[in-house]
């Protein structure tokens, strides 16, 4: 019996030692094999692409729309009521200063001013015999003073009814071409009656507006080109004038710039797109937009610096369609990282491929 219990107790240990063996070697297996995986994994390096800063020729432009306005425009219309007689233009057509446009009925007037002048001659006639007379002390002063009064009256009354008679023939303010009229002959017109629109359109107007951040950029005599819906050709033009405030509705300065219209191919009320050149930056540095990250205080991107990536704070305020110009954070030289900056941590190891930059 005790040798029945003996050899129990033997299995027994023997059992107990092989799992408690094996459960060490499991314990020890997983851990060694998790250290060594680990620092395989924090000394491999990210595979990232990235560009050498170099110094570039930067010309800063600036796209916006406009639309193209007559050099001089009226709303020609009449000072008096009355039938019009005659009309001496003809539609679309190129008249020039001064040009007879429309006549109105002046009959009336005509008459008024015919027995106007009979008035002031009689009147005359009254005040030269009463200036003898008070020569004579014939009559006194005041009865004179009062002849000589009415004289005046009518001599104004006179130039009135000419002042009026006048304003029957409606002539062109200046030259330019006519457009279509709104009226017949026989028509009664008044002053609030719409006859026809006189636009001057050589040269023409270019009506736009930029960001107030660029105020300053933009001179008096810059030049700007532009083109214009279902034509190819650019054009150019010259600013010359601005608004001498910003508009607080929109935070734009309102600028315009004359174009010379010799072929009449700029139509006024037509829409324009502008380039609008702003200043030449030399030795400038550009970077791709994809390597920019938005963070809480502004901007940074990713630098490899020893083989290790870098974090850097940037300051930019242009941008053009594929690039950002760096006005602070960068020298020439950095390596500046274009891919894999959302995984990339700081200070971990990477291993860049330079990519060419495209130079401006």
């Amino acid at each position: 019996m005790k040798i029945k219990y003996i050899i129990y107790l033997f299995i027994v240990v023997l059992l107990g030692y092989l799992i408690v063996n094996r459960i060490k070697k499991s314990k020890e297996s997983p851990k060694n094999g998790g250290k060594m995986s680990t620092k395989e994994g924090e000394n491999k390096p990210t595979s990232v692409k990235g560009i050498v800063v170099s110094a570039q020729n930067f010309s800063n432009e600036l796209n916006v729309s406009g639309s193209i306005e007559a050099n001089e425009q009226v709303q020609i219309r009449s000072e008096i009521s009355g039938l019009v007689r005659s009309i001496n233009f003809k539609e679309g057509t190129s008249i020039n200063k001064g040009d007879l446009l429309i006549k109105i009925d002046d009959r009336e007037l005509k008459a008024q001013l015919l027995q106007a002048d009979t008035k002031v001659k009689l009147a005359a006639q009254i005040e030269s015999r009463s200036r003898k007379l008070l020569q004579s002390e014939a009559i006194s002063e005041e009865e004179y003073d009062n002849i000589n009064a009415d004289l005046k009256l009518l001599q104004a009354q006179t130039q009135l009814i000419k002042a009026q008679l006048s304003k029957t023939e409606i002539r062109a303010p200046f030259s330019g071409r006519i457009g279509l009229r709104n009226i017949s002959v026989g028509s009664y017109i008044t002053p609030s009656t719409e006859i026809v629109n006189l636009l001057s359109v050589n040269p023409v107007k270019i009506n736009f507006s930029i960001p107030e951040k660029y105020a300053q950029m933009v001179k008096l005599g810059s030049k700007i080109s532009f083109t214009t819906a279902g034509n190819s050709q650019v054009f150019t033009a010259e600013i010359f004038a601005k608004e001498p405030a910003i508009a607080t509705e929109t935070r734009t300065l309102v600028l315009k710039a004359r174009a010379e219209n010799n072929s009449n191919r700029l139509i006024p009320g037509s829409f324009a797109n502008i380039n609008l050149p702003l200043e030449n930056i030399k030795d400038a540095i550009l970077i791709p937009s994809e390597a920019i990250i938005p963070i809480l205080k502004g901007k940074q991107v990713f630098i490899c610096k020893n083989g290790l990536a870098k974090a850097v704070e940037i300051k930019s305020e242009i941008r053009t369609e594929k690039d950002v110009l760096v006005s602070y954070g960068l020298s020439i030289g950095d390596t500046v990282l274009t891919t894999g900056i959302m995984s990339i941590k700081a200070d971990a190891p990477i291993k860049v491929t330079i990519e060419s930059q495209n130079k401006n």
